[in-house]
């Protein structure tokens, strides 16, 4: 099968597709033909192992030092079952499903084994493969921070950085919950924002949100301090919360895949696609994202 293999940590340049053996299911695993993945923040993160000093140590224990442990990256799919291994109970050969698994990675390539306590769930039945690969990422992670916030309706939410794949999902999920939303991107992103129910929207390279004299309950910080240093203090009410997105290490779980693919089901939640790039041009997928400007989500189409 083919498959995107990382043999050292470095430039888009490390990623190299290769022919390699097509895995089979433990006891407990589902083998997925993978149909769409996609390109994270995160995994241009993996490949460079660019990591601060003080997380040196507990990441390279986790993915390795000189090298990934587990050659194939990508830590989202959606994909179809292709067989299942003697214990699996969850699922059956034919179900058409998507998720991630931030650890066990090898969603670049054409099939993978993930256990099935993963948090995949069937797909939504509403959209494309493509745009089921657009939401776990995205939508799992605002959706931690977001019910850190224990948003309340009537609540005024700000969210900077609101055009990307954390913070385009952030928005939508406040809606939901009932908040007022203030989006804060980029001119060129400002129609986007609004699309996905902003009520205000921030240039930020024209405006200072923390000079316009407005509190809000909760501000979150999309984008991910290291960075942008948000100054927002003063900027929050007397209980305001103020969370960034790689404060902790969210936990990944099922049950709320389930409920990110009802949101998805019922049109509370939509994908957001920036760019679709085929397998073989990993590489090329990987250096627009490295420019740190992507709007949503890069989705690499996965041809059988």
């Amino acid at each position: 099968m083919k498959a995107i293999v990382t043999t050292k940590y470095g430039p888009p340049e490390v990623l190299q597709l290769k022919e390699i053996k097509k895995p089979i299911p433990g006891k407990n695993e589902v083998c997925i033909k993978i149909h769409a993945t996609a390109v994270t923040a995160s995994d241009c993160i993996i490949r460079a192992f660019d990591v601060p000093a003080k997380l040196w140590l507990p990441m390279g224990l986790v993915i390795g030092f000189r090298k990934p442990r587990q050659p194939v990256l990508g830590m989202i799919l959606t994909g179809e079952i292709e067989s299942v291994g003697k214990g699996v109970k969850l699922f059956q050969n034919g179900d058409q499903i998507f998720g991630l698994n931030r650890f066990k990675f090898g969603a670049y390539a054409e099939y993978t084994c993930w256990p099935e306590n993963s948090p995949i769930v069937l797909k939504p039945s509403n959209i494309t493969y493509k745009e089921a690969a657009a939401i776990p990422f995205g939508g799992m992670l605002a959706l931690h921070f977001v019910k850190r916030a224990n948003i309340l309706k009537g609540q005024n939410i700000l969210i900077y950085g609101a055009s990307g794949a954390v913070g385009s999902s952030a928005i939508q999920l406040a809606k939901y919950f009932g908040a007022n939303v203030t989006g804060v991107c980029s001119n060129e992103n400002m129609e986007l924002v609004k699309s996905l129910g902003a009520n205000t929207v921030i240039d930020y390279t024209k405006e200072d949100f923390t000079k316009k004299g407005k509190h809000y309950d909760f501000i979150f910080n999309a984008v991910g301090k290291r960075k942008v240093q948000l100054q927002c203090k003063n900027s929050l009410t007397a209980n305001g919360k103020h969370i960034t997105v790689d404060d902790g290490t969210p936990k990944m779980l099922a049950t709320d895949m389930t409920f990110i693919k009802e949101l998805v089901e019922a049109g509370n939640l939509k994908p957001v696609i920036d760019r679709t790039y085929p397998l073989e041009q990993m590489v090329e997928a990987h250096r627009y994202v490295d420019k740190g400007h992507k709007k949503g989500n890069v989705v690499i189409s996965v041809g059988h």
